[in-house]
């Protein structure tokens, strides 16, 4: 049987999963609005 996660209780998965979805939308970003765009929004938004 292979496992879709690396960890195995509930809240390391929850948070292996947090990481997927943030790694997916960054990837999204950076092909809409290009490394320099979402640089610039990141720092923006920390601001």
């Amino acid at each position: 049987m292979k496992r879709c996660f690396l960890t195995r209780t509930l809240e390391h998965v929850s948070a292996e999963m947090s990481l997927h979805v943030l790694a997916y939308n960054l990837k999204r970003l950076m092909s809409m609005l290009g490394i320099a765009g979402t640089m610039k929004a990141i720092k923006s938004a920390r601001a």
